[in-house]
């Protein structure tokens, strides 16, 4: 049995190699991709989800989006850990490492 990952600011998210993260061109929306399962994403998530690359920790996630958003970056970081513990708790998102 795999332990449940436990979001925090010094996780480095990626996707795992049956998830993927998609531009659907023709419906002009953002996409997360696996086995049987198809996930439509709002601009808040697609924002976080784009920044998710397995080299950047939750903590300088949360500070470019606080930089592009100019949004106080404890909000920001609350909220991208709740969501990517939301998608870590589904089996869209694991720690690269």
């Amino acid at each position: 049995m795999t332990d449940i990952l436990k979001i925090n600011e010094k996780i480095k998210p990626k996707f795992p190699k049956h998830v993927k993260f998609r531009h659907n061109k023709a419906r002009d929306e953002w996409v997360i991709l696996a086995p049987e399962r198809l996930v439509k994403l709002d601009d808040v998530a697609v924002e976080i989800l784009k920044l998710v690359d397995g080299n950047c920790s939750v903590d300088q996630i949360s500070q470019k989006l606080s930089k592009k958003f100019n949004a106080p970056e404890e909000v920001i970081m609350n909220d991208v850990i709740n969501m990517l513990q939301d998608l870590s708790d589904k089996g869209f998102i694991e720690e690269n490492g």
